[in-house]
């Protein structure tokens, strides 16, 4: 019998970025660089596993974005000549490095890694990755659960049907999408406040997860710490993020993604090769970017690097994979020596943590999947749904407001960067009522602009925004993004109100902000009636 349970959690979600009228753009590179670096890696992974026999558990959400990005046929076109591109590149590469043998097994590595995404990408899943994850949540391996519509910082939302439009959206789009109710949801940037449950249980969610003062400063004071959720007083469950486990995982510093031998980041061959060679490969506009293929270890705080070596990387992935599983048999050890009942250890990252930022981490996770399962009896891998189905019994409290942010609250998507954007975000939500109080039930083209108004209204509250604005990175990107959709909505606004529709403009927009093409305007009316669903 084990002592202690293990959720690990990775949550999916890129921003929705898709421009038609450019014949590519910069930062769709963002979605394509992770279905190869990361989301094919890890189904990769999880396909090996199940193929092996192997029983696993692991919890992963993927954003409403996320899933309209997966499912647009022009992204998946623009992708696959994206991934043809990188075999054309990789075969000059390896052909290149002949003669440089230090390069050359690295260079094999990528070729098969691409051939292998363009097969898996074409055959596996006919273009549309969604049908390997519900494959895999089939399985019985993976559950998986939703996220806010556009990932919503919801805390900083004062209109309370705005917040429940981002929740209704993103429950009904992960069933169009997946063909199941979600039980749960990963809240944007874990941001919480207390009545946010109580929108949840209407959806039908069971279960969310919050940082871990979240959990460890709720009224009354859980019993059990982050290592058992605790029930709102709606009855919905929220799970603490562990920071011993998490930190372990995700820190550069202190973490195992910043071991030496890992692969070097930021060296890339779209900066350190000949431009007429890699002109081919680089976008329209003819400005280097990276190209994902890097021949350099991280080796140390300095810019003389030694050349990667994969089965080094690997070894050192199997090790740190033995470490990560011993110190949680100890942690859970001690922990079930002093509580009434198995604790869980809640351990959540981004996923894209796993093969882009740290290329080595799928190693990591199949080796950590594989320890578990045969070296221990220690832990055993859990998610959320199977926990509360043993324990159905918590202690009832009330988390407190928090984030996953720096600081730990909401300094990150409010301070002097971007605050600009809320009296903005405030004022279009009001009007998004409005509209939808005014013209209930609406049809025609009337029913077209308002749907296309709730998009414009919904992209603007991506939490991405104000996020790429603190951080200082693609800030133009952000501020353009933010305020073309300040303006889309606000000429839609006017010309429902005012009964002067532009077809032409309504199709224009509508064709480039196409997520949710089934989107119902009517969610943002509070006199809309939804089907209230009790939580099992």
């Amino acid at each position: 019998m084990e002592k202690g349970y293990l959720t690990l959690v990775l949550h999916a979600h890129l921003p929705f970025v898709r421009h038609p009228e450019y014949p590519d753009f910069l930062e769709e590179d963002w979605f394509y660089e992770a279905i190869t670096e990361t989301y094919i890696p890890l189904l990769r992974v999880f396909y090996n596993l199940t193929d092996s026999g192997i029983k696993f558990k692991l919890t992963m959400s993927l954003s409403p974005p996320l899933l309209s990005m997966f499912k647009d046929s022009l992204l998946q076109q623009r992708y696959l000549n994206r991934i043809e591109k990188l075999i054309e590149l990789a075969t000059r590469e390896v052909e290149r490095t002949k003669w440089l043998p230090q390069f050359h097994e690295v260079a094999l590595m990528y070729l098969e890694h691409f051939r292998y995404c363009h097969y898996f990408f074409t055959e596996k899943c006919r273009c549309d990755i969604t049908t390997a994850f519900r494959e895999m949540e089939a399985s019985g391996n993976i559950e998986l659960i939703t996220c806010g519509a556009t990932h919503g910082f919801m805390p900083l939302m004062l209109h309370e049907t705005a917040v429940h439009a981002q929740i209704k959206q993103a429950v009904a789009y992960h069933q169009e999408t997946m063909g199941r109710k979600p039980k749960g949801i990963w809240l944007p940037e874990c941001g919480y406040q207390p009545g946010l449950d109580k929108i949840l249980r209407q959806e039908g969610i069971r279960f969310f997860f919050t940082d871990a003062h979240g959990i460890l400063h709720a009224s009354p004071r859980p019993k059990y710490g982050v290592f058992a959720p605790i029930y709102c007083p709606s009855g919905v469950a929220a799970f603490g993020r562990d920071l011993e486990s998490s930190k372990q995982v995700w820190s550069a510093n202190e973490g195992y993604p910043g071991d030496y031998v890992y692969r070097e980041f930021y060296r890339d061959i779209g900066y350190d090769l000949d431009y007429d060679y890699l002109r081919p490969y680089l976008p329209s506009s003819g400005i280097r970017v990276a190209t994902g293929m890097k021949y350099y270890q991280i080796t140390g705080r300095t810019n003389d690097k030694y050349p990667y070596n994969i089965w080094a990387a690997r070894e050192k992935a199997a090790v740190h994979a033995g470490n990560f599983m011993f110190n949680r048999e100890k942690q859970i050890e001690y922990l079930e020596s002093i509580l009434d009942r198995r604790p869980v250890i809640v351990a959540p990252y981004d996923a894209e943590l796993f093969g882009h930022w740290w290329f080595e981490g799928p190693q990591w996770l199949e080796f950590l999947i594989k320890k578990i399962t045969f070296d221990q009896q220690t832990i055993r891998m859990i998610s959320p749904s199977d926990y509360l189905e043993i324990y159905p019994k918590n202690q009832v409290s009330t988390p407190s407001m928090s984030s996953w942010g720096y600081k730990g609250y909401n300094e990150v998507w409010l301070e002097g960067s971007n605050d600009w954007i809320y009296r903005h975000l405030h004022k279009t939500a009001d009007r998004m009522v409005e509209l939808a109080v005014q013209y209930p039930s609406a049809g025609g083209d009337l029913r077209l602009a308002l749907n296309q108004a709730a998009r414009e209204l919904l992209l603007l509250q991506s939490s991405d925004w104000a996020f790429i604005m603190k951080t200082g990175t693609m800030v133009d990107y952000a501020i353009r993004r933010t305020k073309t959709h300040i303006n889309r909505f606000n000429n839609l606004y006017e010309q429902i109100k005012y009964n002067r529709l532009d077809l032409n403009y309504l199709h224009e927009v509508s064709g480039k902000d196409n997520i949710f093409p089934n989107i119902n305007y009517e969610i943002y009316n509070p006199n809309y009636s939804p089907v209230i669903a009790t939580p099992a």
